[in-house]
């Protein structure tokens, strides 16, 4: 009787220490996990609005997307992404929508500037981060300008596109001309002045001609609704590329998002022609070497790189590292925020050429000018003399 009632007791005793343990170790399991056994997320909340484009532009929303995707998978940032359908509206509700539920809201394009600083100063205790969007005077604390030195890039492809040209004269195609921070126009300008930089090089002169696809405004009706329709008009760039290379332009630089598809099949139409040379065209945001339909990729030169993924995931790091700050964060050549393609070895012959002059401009011997000296209403030509 005796040994039964040792035997109860020592169960009892056991169940008292093995209890608490279980439920330790079935707490901790359950912390681990959400509901659908998932590893639980960690990172901060960041809602991410694309312009109306939208992913698969094998560009600029693109390299965002690329950013939020490396922000998900290195630092457990649980994402929320919109598009939006191009109305203000439209953009203020998506932003105001994520701002209820992110720790950080980020837009993409500088069609957002108005609606995203107006509900940041509606939502303070929400970080804010705008790509291609400036400070200007009427900035809130918590939002944080993304901009690049695109004319830097540019200037090192413009330099790519005088190496390679073989009849000394090269092409630009914008897609927005006059947005209100000239955006495009920046690209126009490095652009030129790396083309401008090659002539004494090669000893030659060089004719550059440019178009845009859209206005943004019409001086005949400023209070219009913006026109960005150059940025997804893949059919308009064809025919103006077409009229490029058919006019002797055998390298043909686009900023013009999602339209520089049209770019593309245009160099490759030319040069499979019978009795036509080869054309190259030049990507824009991303190596669109790598992003672009495979009938295409060989020929396309290089891209002007905007690291738009790298700019996503460091501010995703530093809401997360508890170090955002709002102001303006640049991106330029010596921090990498900007550069050129190497991918299908189409520049490897001429790379330290391309270098040297990038070398000069990140230690600040020269800078690199960011506005054209030509209007973009009208198609224009430079005449570039050595």
């Amino acid at each position: 009787m005796a040994e039964k009632a040792l035997r109860r007791t020592l169960s009892l005793n056991t169940l008292a220490l093995i209890a608490p343990l279980a439920l330790f170790l079935s707490l901790a399991v359950l912390s681990c996990h959400d509901d659908d056994g998932s590893p639980e997320e960690s990172g901060p909340r960041v809602g991410i609005v694309y312009d109306s484009v939208g992913k698969g532009d094998g560009s600029f929303n693109d390299s965002a997307y690329e950013g939020i995707k490396r922000a998900k998978e290195e630092l457990g940032a649980v994402v929320s992404e919109e598009t939006t359908d191009g109305t203000e509206s439209n953009r203020e509700e998506l932003l105001k929508s994520l701002a209820e539920d992110s720790d950080l809201v980020i837009a993409v394009g500088f069609s957002f500037e108005s609606s995203i600083k107006k509900v940041a100063t509606a939502n303070p205790d929400t970080n804010f981060a705008g790509i291609d969007i400036l400070q200007r005077d009427n900035s809130p604390a918590n939002f944080a300008s993304l901009v690049f030195n695109e004319a830097e890039g540019s200037f090192l492809v413009g330099v790519a596109a005088a190496l390679k040209s073989e009849t000394g004269k090269v092409g630009f195609i914008g897609g927005v001309c006059a947005t209100s921070d000239r955006l495009i126009e920046k690209f126009e300008a490095g652009f030129v002045a790396g083309v401008l930089a090659m002539v004494k090089e090669i000893n030659k002169n060089m004719e550059l001609e440019t178009a845009y696809l859209s206005q943004f405004s019409d001086p005949q009706n400023p209070d219009g609704p913006p026109d960005i329709s150059g940025f997804f008009s893949p059919d308009k760039a064809r025919e103006v590329a077409e009229g490029m290379f058919n006019g002797g332009s055998d390298i043909v630089f686009h900023a013009a998002g999602s339209s520089g598809a049209g770019l593309f099949e245009a160099a490759r139409e030319f040069s499979e022609r019978e009795g036509n040379s080869k054309v190259w065209a030049i990507g824009v945001d991303s190596d669109q070497y790598n992003t672009a339909d495979e009938p295409v990729r060989e020929y396309i030169l290089t891209s002007m790189l905007k690291r738009v993924d790298t700019a996503v995931y460091n501010i995703v790091k530093a809401q997360r590292d508890g170090e955002f700050s709002g102001g303006t964060v640049d991106h330029y050549l010596a921090n990498d925020g900007v550069g050129y393609a190497t991918s299908g070895g189409f520049v490897d012959d001429i790379r330290e050429l391309i270098e040297a002059p990038k070398a000069s401009i990140v230690r600040d011997l020269f800078d690199v000018p960011t506005v054209p000296v030509k209007g973009c209403r009208e198609p224009q030509t430079y005449n570039l003399r050595y």
